[in-house]
């Protein structure tokens, strides 16, 4: 189970304000970019003042209030007729943009281990992508998706926010984070590839054929 699983119950109680908003005649795209250059701000933030104690505690607020916008611009878009191809298009690279801003501060507390990890993220969510270009849906697969990258995230935050250091398990954290990305990659892949296999077998039989 990933905290994907339980978003629906996440933007239940998000509605009533996702209305108000859409009745102000606030747009989804609106809030994708808030999310993305939010993202930026606080990374830069924490990385420009990493000498501030307390400071990556900015991260597990910012991260559930990124959570939230994510969700509200998607229900602005379902919900109230928004969707675009625009839209489709902020809403995967603002994602992309913003999961890199605001994992490259942990660089300066954990060192270079971090970088991987990054790449692996990007590989993730290119890997739920390509679902639909070859036949499947979007992929959100676990173990380690988007919302629990941030979910992870915030927690490592708050460690460091609350003045614990790195550690000497620093390192084997990110190497846990790199393999659950991997093993969330595969996973995408088969299950992208079987989706494709299944529904490309069924066009199959549904086609009269031209044969007599």
């Amino acid at each position: 189970m990933t905290l994907y699983q339980i978003k629906p119950k996440f933007q239940a109680r998000l509605r009533p304000l996702v209305q108000k908003l859409a009745a102000r005649g606030v747009t989804a795209n609106q809030v994708t970019l808030a999310a993305m250059v939010g993202s930026i701000v606080v990374g830069g933030l924490v990385g420009a003042l990493i000498w501030l104690p307390g400071i990556f505690l900015l991260m597990p607020v910012w991260l559930f209030l990124r959570m939230a916008l994510n969700a509200i611009d998607g229900m602005l878009a379902r919900e109230h007729n928004q969707q675009s191809v625009l839209g489709a298009y902020l809403n995967e690279l603002g994602d992309i943009v913003s999961d890199l801003a605001l994992v490259i501060p942990f660089v300066l507390p954990f060192g270079t281990g971090v970088l991987p990890f990054a790449v692996l993220a990007v590989m993730v969510e290119c890997a739920g992508l390509i679902g639909p270009m070859v036949g499947a849906s979007r992929r959100y697969d676990g173990p380690l998706g988007k919302s629990d990258r941030a979910f992870v995230l915030g927690a490592l935050g708050l460690w460091l926010g609350l003045g614990f250091g790195p550690g000497h398990y620093g390192g084997w954290i990110w190497g846990v984070l790199c393999l659950l990305s991997i093993a969330t990659i595969v996973r995408r892949v088969q299950r992208g590839v079987q989706e494709a296999t299944v529904a490309r077998a069924a066009s199959s039989r549904s086609t009269p054929s031209t044969e007599e």
